[in-house]
């Protein structure tokens, strides 16, 4: 699978969790840092080159993700034309706003998870945050579900693959993976 990286404005997207003491994190990054210091912006992308779209979390998703237009419209193309959307963790503050052509939400009627409210109000971020993700997806009418607190937990709706939280990243990838093949 090849994999290009992609922030809101570009340049090196900011980051947060990184575990030194893990070697595959280790390994990304030593191996992904110059591509990561200089991502293309999301309104620099043509979505029709891609099959696939992985929105990956951290709490900053939440400003970020939500408003942008250029984020939103590259899922929706890419998943109308056939392709997957994915996320993890608080990735899915990506799909709040996606509106499909016909004016339903992407993730209407859909299964899918993310970072839970019981998760964020046990990191105490539940009053930092703009806005609940688990309780705003249910707002646009996901069919949420979720697993153990910090546990892994992933699920896929035929094209949109869902992971709750970091633990459930490696498995939200394989699903992905599953779904594209």
């Amino acid at each position: 699978v090849d994999v290009d990286f992609v922030s809101v404005e570009g340049g090196e997207p900011p980051s947060e969790g990184f575990d030194e003491d893990d070697p595959v994190e280790r390994e990304f990054l030593d191996r992904e840092r110059e591509r990561l210091r200089s991502t293309p912006s999301a309104s620099e992308i043509d979505p029709s080159r891609y099959d696939a779209i992985f929105f990956v979390g951290g709490h900053g998703t939440m400003w970020d993700f939500p408003d942008s237009k250029a984020l939103t419209d590259a899922a929706v193309d890419i998943y109308e034309r056939g392709g997957v959307v994915s996320s993890v963790c608080h990735g899915p503050a990506a799909l709040v706003n996606a509106k499909l052509s016909d004016g339903s939400y992407l993730v209407a009627g859909k299964r899918l998870n993310s970072f839970t409210n019981a998760e964020e109000a046990a990191v105490q971020r539940d009053d930092v945050v703009p806005f609940l993700l688990q309780s705003r997806l249910e707002e646009r009418g996901a069919r949420w579900e979720g697993g153990k607190e910090f546990g892994e937990y992933a699920v896929a709706d035929d094209r949109l693959v869902t992971g709750q939280n970091p633990a459930s990243a490696a498995k939200t990838a394989r699903l992905v993976v599953e779904a594209i093949s």
